[in-house]
C-alpha cells in the first residue's frame, strides 16, 4: 500500500486494523506513537489521531494518557447506537405518525437533572413533555429537559409542529452520551397517557447527550405496552 492511499483517517484506520488482525501488533503490545505513524504513513498527525480514536471507541485499542496506546488484550466490539428520530422510526414501521405537544416551559432544573447534565440549580432549562402516536395510538411518552445554553435556538422553535427529539437531532450535534434501558411499573399519569393499566410493566429509555463538557439534554422515554427493541450487531 502506497503512502498516497493513507491520506485520510479511514485508510489509516483500515491499515491499523489490518496490523491488529494479522497480529503484526499483538494483544497488549504498545503501538508506535502518533507522530511516528504519521511519518511512516505519510499523513498528518491529526489524521492518525482520528483513526486511533475510532479504533479505541470500537474496543480494539486501549489509549491512556502518558502511557501510550496498546492493542487491547481482549478486544470487545462495542455497539454503536444512533439517536433515532421517532417520527422516522414509526414511519419506517409502515405506520402513520402523530405527535402531540403536552407542555413546553422554561424552568429551573430539579436536583436530579442538575446531576445528570452538570448544570447549576438556576440554569435556564426548557422542560418539554409530549406524546408520540403510531396509527393514532400511543407509542411513546417523552419527558425531556434541554439546557438552553447548549441549544439556544430551541427556545424559539415551534415544538407543536416538530418534536424536541427531531429538532435536537437536526440542530444540536453531540459528542457523546449515555443510554439506560429498564422496565418500570407505569405511574398513574404514564398509564393514562399510554393507555396502559396502572402499574403495568413498560419499557423505559433514559438518554443523556453532551457536547464535550456541556450537557445538552436528558430524555425519559416511556413506551406503550408491547414495545419491542431490535438491533443489528
Amino acid at each position: 500500500m502506497s503512502t498516497t492511499e493513507l491520506t485520510n483517517w479511514q485508510s489509516v484506520h483500515d491499515e491499523v486494523l489490518r496490523r491488529i488482525h494479522t497480529r503484526e501488533w499483538k494483544p497488549g503490545q504498545q503501538i508506535p506513537k502518533e507522530v511516528e505513524l504519521a511519518s511512516e504513513l505519510g499523513c498528518a498527525r491529526a489524521t492518525v489521531n482520528r483513526a486511533l480514536r475510532e479504533l479505541a471507541t470500537a474496543g480494539f485499542l486501549d489509549r491512556r494518557r502518558k502511557a501510550g496506546t496498546r492493542v487491547t488484550l481482549h478486544p470487545v466490539r462495542k455497539a454503536k447506537l444512533d439517536i433515532p428520530v421517532i417520527r422516522l422510526e414509526i414511519e419506517g414501521r409502515g405506520q402513520r405518525y402523530g405527535y402531540s405537544l403536552i407542555s413546553a416551559e422554561r424552568a429551573a432544573p430539579p436536583h436530579d437533572i442538575c446531576g445528570r447534565l452538570g448544570v447549576l440549580p438556576d440554569a435556564d432549562m426548557l422542560h418539554v413533555t409530549s406524546l408520540h402516536l403510531a396509527d393514532g395510538k400511543p407509542y411513546m411518552f417523552e419527558n425531556r429537559w434541554v439546557a438552553i445554553a447548549a441549544a439556544p435556538s430551541i427556545a424559539d422553535a415551534d415544538l407543536s409542529i416538530i418534536s424536541a427529539n427531531e429538532w435536537l437531532v437536526l440542530h444540536a450535534p453531540y459528542t457523546h452520551g449515555e443510554m439506560a434501558f429498564s422496565a418500570i411499573a407505569a405511574s398513574n399519569s404514564e398509564a393514562e397517557m399510554l393507555g396502559a393499566a396502572p402499574h403495568a410493566p413498560l419499557f423505559l429509555i433514559e438518554r443523556t447527550t453532551w457536547e464535550n463538557d456541556h450537557g445538552i439534554t436528558y430524555a425519559r422515554l416511556v413506551f406503550a405496552p408491547g414495545h419491542r427493541v431490535q438491533s443489528v450487531i
